[in-house]
Parts: structure tokens; C-alpha cells; sequence
């Protein structure tokens, strides 16, 4: 009785590892991620709005057809890169997701207060090529440092309503993305 025990307990173990393993492995696994996906249609460094979610082979599975939606696929090897997009009247998002989907920072129109979501993204490397006074005298300036080269933006508006819908992708689509170059 108690060997059978040891038996499930051991099976039972080495069944959670394997699951923990797979589940854990996952994303590294995953061919059809959202990078890979929007790196057929998406150019870099520029915002590309996304057309209403449908049932017929959608870009990204799964979208919330209440939300107007944007992404910029970014590359930060040439320089850091300015973003700025407005805020709806609704609600607004922005968030970051490296090149493996794994969303590092995300901020909406409440959070930033102001009627423009205006930030710097560059990687650690970059940042600390900035003179040291820079976070002093634009103590306003959001920096954001992100732990690849690669990644995506990706700025939500709600539309509350139907009727709202078309002032919610004017919002996304006049989002901004630009790289400016490294210094010299």
C-alpha cells in the first residue's frame, strides 16, 4: 500500500513538471506570435492602425471589438524612439511588449494626465548615453527603457458606443512613432 503510493505521489510530480515545463516553454516555442503575425503587415517604427476585428483569418486572434486598435513594431538599434498619441475621450492605453509578447510597461490617459501620451523608449545602453542632467531639466520627460531591441506598441481606444467608433480609430491612427538617430 504505501509503494503505491510513492508511485502516484512520484507520477503525480513528475506529471506537474512536465506540465510546468511545457506551459514555461511555451512562448519561446510559439512561431504565430503576435511579433511574427504583425511582421507580415506592420512596418518598423511606424504606427499602422488595425482593421476591425473580424471572423475571417484576423491579424491578432481574439480582439475586443469595442476598441479601436494601433501598433507600432519597434526596432531600437538605429537610435531611441519618440512616441506620442492622443487620448480619446473614452479611454486610451498604451502598453509595451518585448519581442516575445511579454508586456514590460503599459500606461493610460488617466495615469498620464494630460491630453497626450508623449514618451522616449530606448534600451539600458542608451539611456545611460544621456547626459546626466537630461532626467533634470525635462523632469516631464517619460523615459522608458526597454530589455530588447525589438518589440511592440500597441495603443487601445475605446468607442463606449457604435456611434463613437470612428473617433476612436482617428485616435489610434494619429499615434506617432519616429526614431531619432544615436548621437555621434
Amino acid at each position: 500500500m504505501i509503494r503505491l503510493t510513492f508511485w502516484i505521489l512520484g507520477a503525480l510530480l513528475l506529471g506537474g513538471i512536465v506540465h510546468l515545463s511545457t506551459v514555461l516553454a511555451m512562448p519561446q516555442a510559439a512561431t504565430q506570435d503576435a511579433y511574427s503575425r504583425l511582421a507580415r503587415v506592420a512596418p518598423v517604427n511606424k504606427v499602422l492602425p488595425l482593421a476591425a476585428p473580424t471572423g475571417q483569418d484576423p491579424i491578432m486572434p481574439f480582439m475586443d471589438p469595442a476598441f479601436a486598435v494601433a501598433v507600432c513594431r519597434y526596432d531600437l538599434s538605429q537610435g531611441t524612439l519618440k512616441f506620442s498619441a492622443p487620448v480619446s475621450q473614452a479611454y486610451t492605453s498604451v502598453t509595451f511588449y518585448t519581442r516575445k509578447s511579454v508586456a514590460y510597461y503599459a500606461i493610460n490617459d488617466r495615469a498620464a494626465g494630460r491630453r497626450t501620451i508623449e514618451l522616449d523608449l530606448m534600451t539600458l545602453q542608451q539611456r545611460a548615453l544621456l547626459p546626466p542632467q537630461e532626467d533634470v531639466t525635462n523632469a516631464d520627460r517619460l523615459i522608458i527603457e526597454s530589455p530588447t531591441t525589438t518589440g511592440l506598441i500597441v495603443v487601445r481606444a475605446l468607442a463606449p458606443e457604435p456611434g463613437l467608433m470612428a473617433m476612436a480609430r482617428r485616435t489610434v491612427a494619429d499615434a506617432r512613432c519616429r526614431v531619432e538617430p544615436l548621437p555621434q
